[in-house]
């Protein structure tokens, strides 16, 4: 069995993070919700270790979540981030109070003590910058313990109890905006808990493998194949573990990239050998989507079609017993907390929840605890080809969540083709690796413009470019001006319908990287 390391969710948005940064250096880790922890679950897990995520509730009012109380005498180290530390202090006889000044965003602590969560990382005497967000403050914090940092809005930032291995964060150490984070965390779990990191994605691999035969038996499988890294990975994943048993279903939705259908329907039939039925259903999405311009009306309407189709195709083939999905961590944490817990719903997505209890099939998700940087990982370790790997994140109801307001065939194709020569001047600019996920925006906004001195009014195309490392925090990307202009100028002269083009300058958060 693995080393792993528990994280106990209290409904941060980014706890996924802390479980990215943890698996980073060698270690599984798993997230369960505080409500559904415990002491009995926690033997049961044998962690090496226990990590507190931060949340969105006061730990000063009364019924707000708590860690096990018999967690802090079970000899386990424990690591508390920002609400994590708070309720370990309060828990453990320290004070939390209200503050009147607090912080959110970028921050500094000083470093006034050394510890072994800094060992190698900070000196005694630095000011390092972090990542806050809370609005109370620890007071006083039980005995034996001693404050290790400190900020202007927080007299115990960071604090250790060295004999009993216990340590709080107030700022959190799991975002990028906290430029040491990942080695305060690798800290934790190596040199406090004693891991050495044998978890690779080569073990994950064979282990989901021996997962999927396990589930599977001698099933057989239908797998929606859209054409993005996630279902590609799960198709090739799925075909090594149960060959034969698998068949791929792409949908057509009449909402992909330009060419990209004809790329995918040769990519695995030609290249795999994958049994591939392809359904061209783009007229049944696009009729049922007319005149629907609420964003969460089109998501849903577009996974309920896909799985009307889905349906219609398992009868075709003589039925599935397991319908496959390339589901991955953040789609589950901005739909629901992974694992029940209290975080808040952002937005949903077509392929998380369950099926109607009609279809008769059970799920198989491989990739659901994994991040998309490490499907990459996982797909050059199945042997993808590397442009297919490396392509930019596509969102399951693809194009028509790009259309701001209604969808209809005509905004689909001037959208597609803007898209394409978006995409094609950030490869010839040598852009497309750095860059996260860029894509164009067709705007229900038309405005005057003037093309060969005539007047015209046309449509306005926004373009989006981030960059990330997971895709749950991310920035706009820092364009040179010359081009943005050389670029505005293609789009207007080779896509008929646009006269004007904007660029997206909104970060996540506050912003997603997708507009709908």
């Amino acid at each position: 069995m693995h080393e792993r390391i528990l994280i106990i969710d209290f409904g941060s948005q980014v706890t996924q993070l802390i479980a990215r940064r943890v698996r980073e250096s060698g270690i599984y880790s798993e997230i369960q919700p505080f409500n559904s922890v415990t002491i009995e679950t926690i033997r049961e897990f044998n962690p090496k270790g226990v990590i507190l995520s931060g949340g969105p509730a006061s730990v000063t009012a009364t019924d707000t979540p708590r860690a096990p109380d018999g967690l802090f005498t079970m000899g386990l180290p424990v690591l508390g981030i920002c609400y994590g530390e708070q309720t370990m202090c309060a828990q453990l006889g320290g004070k939390v109070e209200e503050s009147n000044h607090r912080e959110f965003g970028r921050a500094f602590v000083n470093v006034v003590d050394d510890c072994e969560l800094f060992h190698g990382v900070w000196k005694v005497g630095s000011k390092e910058q972090v990542w806050m967000s809370h609005g109370d403050k620890i007071d006083a914090i039980p005995d034996g313990f001693r404050a290790v940092a400190i900020s202007d809005g927080s007299p115990f930032a960071a604090i250790a109890n060295d004999e009993k291995k216990f340590y709080g964060l107030q700022f959190h150490p799991e975002v990028v905006h906290t430029p040491h984070g990942a080695k305060l965390i690798e800290n934790f779990t190596h040199r406090v808990c004693g891991c050495s990191g044998d978890w690779t994605m080569q073990s994950f691999k064979d282990e989901e493998i021996k997962k999927v035969r396990e589930q599977v038996g001698d099933g057989k499988v239908i797998c929606g194949l859209s054409g993005g890294v996630d279902s590609s990975v799960v198709a090739v994943l799925l075909h090594e573990a149960i060959g034969e048993q698998l068949t791929c279903v792409f949908v057509d939705t009449g909402m992909m990239r330009k060419n990209e259908a004809e790329e995918v329907v040769s990519m695995f039939r030609d290249n795999y050998k994958i049994k591939l039925v392809h359904r061209d259903a783009a007229d049944l999405f696009i009729d049922r989507l007319e005149g629907v311009s609420d964003p969460e009306k089109k998501r849903k309407i577009i996974g309920s079609t896909f799985i009307d189709v889905f349906e219609e195709e398992a009868k075709n083939i003589g039925g599935a017993d397991f319908l496959a999905q390339g589901t991955l961590y953040p789609d589950v944490i901005e739909s629901v907390s992974f694992t029940g817990g209290p975080s808040v719903t952002i937005k949903s997505h077509h392929n998380v929840g369950g099926l109607p209890e009609r279809m008769n099939m059970q799920l198989v998700e491989p990739l659901r605890e994994l991040f998309k940087d490490e499907v990459r990982i996982l797909g050059r370790e199945l042997g993808l080809p590397e442009n297919f790997v490396g392509r930019h994140p596509f969102p399951g109801p693809g194009l028509a969540i790009r259309l701001p307001g209604g969808v209809t065939r005509e905004k689909l194709e001037i959208l597609r083709n803007a898209d394409a020569v978006y995409l094609e001047e950030i490869k010839n600019a040598g852009l497309y690796d750095i860059i996260w996920q860029a894509f164009a925006v067709l705007l229900p906004v038309q405005t005057v413009g003037v093309m060969g001195d005539a007047r015209t009014y046309d449509f306005v195309c926004a373009v989006r470019a981030v960059t990330s490392t997971d895709g749950m925090t991310a920035d706009f990307y820092h364009f040179d001006m010359e081009f943005l202009a050389q670029l505005s100028n293609r789009i207007i002269n080779e896509v008929p319908g646009i006269n004007r083009v904007v660029y997206d300058i909104t970060s996540k958060p506050p912003g997603t990287i997708e507009w709908e």
